[in-house]
């Protein structure tokens, strides 16, 4: 089959992560594979113009996308993200992750990402308000309630999700709460939803160090990125007994053996905006915080992060994906040479996904559910997909991340081939 004509992937790039990682899954996938090329595909990729007026005047052109990479069984679902460094091969590459991921843990949901070029902080609330406005009007034509429900990812939150959410109604003539998830509470928000990512990670991780017999009680944990999926992770581990001991996120890298004072840490990045200058730790170069020694090591910034020079360095026993795509092919295979696991993105981090799910369902229903009924029902799903997917491992002896693609992309190709080809 010929390559698509508008991107160009290397081996250790986005879309060829996610190439190698459907080339390693078709051997498992038996007459369904007649089927696999879809998934080599997406299925709508949009590039839309985002122009508007800045403060001072001027006017400022932004590139903005909306990939659809399979609606074969339901509407689209992915984040937005903000980032001067996103495009299209990258936005891509994350819609088909979440495609796997969403069939992974057996959501109604097809894969979908989108992401505009910028960087939030060089712009004031009311330019991003404009950005944000402008750009969901443009991919307006693709998305809604039942099409393609966008959600919050890098650099986006709660309020971006509410202007989205009004730019759509405005447009459609009718309040449309669905179109969008990770709203606030006042707009259909579901309770749980900011903290469910990384409550995800932390029952995946429960689940996985139990499997291999690893104490949680006294567990070293190193995490690189505290934002939201990081530090709620980390709070929950130290909350179960584990120790955090090394954090990097975009201010740098702070290391303290004996653990961190979790709720002194979470307070000052709450004040600072990052770890730098946290007392109760000491601050070490960036590259650093790969040696550093630990049971658990959650990378939860951005993609292509365990290369494989990194992996080479790492002292840890568990890799728990907190971030989509944070090892590379090259990190990967040294990684299996080590003996080190790797629990995959599309189970681990797929708690936030999950309670989207939740909140769409509540916003068509108008009838909401408490934060505890929420938890339940997450960690229900989490650890059964987590079960489902830890089987099929030891059963194929495959690593973790082909064993999830095995069940996800078994799902997509029975839906693809009992929905046939139309016309």
């Amino acid at each position: 089959m010929p390559n698509l004509s508008f991107v160009s992937p290397t081996r250790n790039s986005p879309w060829g992560t996610y190439l190698s990682q459907i080339d390693a899954v078709e051997p498992y996938l038996g007459s369904l594979s007649k089927w696999v090329e879809t998934l080599r595909r997406p299925k709508r990729a949009l590039i839309v113009d985002i122009p508007i007026e800045m403060d001072n005047g001027t006017v400022a052109h932004f590139e903005g996308y909306r990939v659809q990479h399979s609606l074969t069984r339901g509407p689209g679902k992915g984040g937005v993200r903000y980032h001067p460094d996103v495009t299209l091969e990258e936005v891509m590459a994350l819609s088909a992750w979440m495609t796997i991921k969403n069939a992974a843990v057996n959501l109604p949901y097809g894969g979908a990402k989108g992401g505009i070029r910028l960087d939030p902080r060089q712009l004031s609330l009311k330019e991003l308000e404009k950005v944000t406005r402008r750009y969901t009007s443009e991919i307006g034509i693709i998305i809604g309630p039942t099409q393609d429900i966008p959600a919050p990812d890098v650099n986006t939150n709660g309020q971006i999700m509410a202007w989205m959410m009004d730019t759509y109604s405005m447009n459609t003539g009718a309040t449309a709460t669905g179109v969008v998830t990770g709203k606030p509470i006042p707009l259909g928000g579901s309770l749980g939803r900011v903290a469910a990512t990384g409550r995800g990670v932390f029952v995946v991780g429960r689940e996985a160090m139990r499997r291999l017999n690893m104490e949680m009680d006294g567990a070293r944990i190193a995490v690189q990125g505290f934002g939201n999926v990081g530090s709620i992770a980390a709070k929950l581990f130290a909350a179960n007994g584990a120790k955090i001991v090394a954090v990097q996120d975009h201010t740098g890298t702070i290391h303290n053996d004996n653990g961190f004072d979790m709720q002194s840490l979470l307070d000052h990045v709450a004040q600072t905006r990052g770890v730098a200058g946290f007392k109760g730790g000491e601050m070490i170069a960036n590259e650093d915080f790969w040696n550093v020694r630990s049971d658990v090591l959650i990378p939860a910034a951005l993609e292509g992060q365990i290369t494989a020079e990194r992996a080479q360095r790492l002292a840890t026993r568990l890799v728990l994906e907190g971030a989509n795509g944070p090892t590379t092919p090259d990190g990967e295979a040294v990684l299996a040479d080590r003996g080190i696991v790797v629990v995959p993105d599309v189970i681990a981090n797929a708690g936030g996904v999950t309670v989207s799910y939740f909140e769409w369902v509540q916003d068509f229903s108008s009838f909401f559910w408490t934060e505890d009924e929420i938890n339940v029902r997450l960690d229900k799903i989490m650890i059964g997909a987590f079960k489902h997917i830890w089987e099929t491992g030891e059963q194929h002896k495959i690593p973790l991340r082909t064993a999830a693609f095995t069940v996800a992309c078994t799902r997509v190709l029975q839906a693809r081939e009992e929905r046939g080809l139309y016309p």
